[in-house]
């Protein structure tokens, strides 16, 4: 396992509105190999959350199929 020194640059998706509801991802991170950061984009200073690769997965994949719409 090898992490990077460097800063993370933080991306969000391109589907996302400017309703600052957006979570971030580390395009670079600096986390064990298998884990995914992220960060809430309306706290850039705030807490990152290291999440494992199938755990992103898992929410990318219910974001897409509209199971954790709001209501």
């Amino acid at each position: 396992m090898t992490a990077t020194t460097d800063s993370p640059r933080w991306f969000k998706s391109s589907y996302s509105g400017n309703g600052g509801t957006c979570v971030e991802v580390a395009a670079n991170p600096v986390v064990p190999r298998g884990a995914v950061s992220v960060r809430d984009s309306k706290v850039p200073d705030g807490d990152v959350l290291a999440v494992t690769a199938q755990a992103f997965s898992a929410f990318v994949g219910g974001v897409k199929s509209g199971g954790l719409d709001a209501g």
